[in-house]
């Protein structure tokens, strides 16, 4: 991405909707956004095989493995605001595991796009099943989508939940059951 191109273009969006970009609150702004649009859009420099890094691992469980409530953060592709909630992710090991950290740095490389929910969630649980193998993987995203609160409808409290069951996930109910039981639970460490 050029940043100096996108401030210069942020710079012309703040005189279009009215603003003066050379008062004193305005004047790094443009840098300041193209620096955040950087960060925000990184995901499109990231390769999920390099964010795992070879953290997959030898393993003879073939049990269930959970991660939940982590953090999501990204942009809507309709509107360009954010969108943000929690992932939880479950699958059944066949041989490897990934290392528990590479489960959030792969939610991140999608998360970190242009995105819809719908989209986001497949795709995770799409890399985690081909990346070991998986019996069968469950991914679900809870989020909240400014796009939603602070504009158009204006309804604050609402939250999207998508889903994404591949595998034994989706084949066996008994499985599926099990994840959602498990995530749902009320634990504390």
């Amino acid at each position: 991405m050029n940043k100096h191109r996108v401030a210069e273009l942020v710079r012309e969006l703040l005189v279009e909707i009215g603003e003066d970009p050379d008062r004193e609150g305005l004047l790094k702004t443009p840098e300041r956004v193209a620096a955040s649009y950087a960060f925000l859009t990184s995901g499109y420099h990231m390769d999920s095989k390099s964010v795992i890094n070879d953290a997959i691992f030898e393993s003879h469980a073939n049990n269930m493995i959970i991660v939940r409530n982590i953090e999501v953060y990204s942009l809507c592709e309709h509107h360009m605001l954010p969108f943000f909630g929690q992932c939880h992710i479950g699958y059944i090991a066949t041989g490897k595991v990934l290392g528990v950290s590479k489960l959030a740095r792969i939610v991140n490389c999608f998360a970190r796009r242009l995105q819809i929910q719908e989209r986001l969630t497949a795709q995770v649980a799409r890399e985690i099943k081909d990346t070991v193998n998986a019996e069968g993987v469950g991914v679900v995203m809870e989020c909240r989508h400014l796009c939603m609160m602070m504009r158009g409808v204006e309804k604050q409290n609402s939250v999207m939940t998508t889903s994404s069951v591949l595998g034994s996930f989706h084949d066996d109910p008994a499985t599926r059951a099990e994840f959602t039981n498990l995530i749902l639970r009320d634990t504390r460490c």
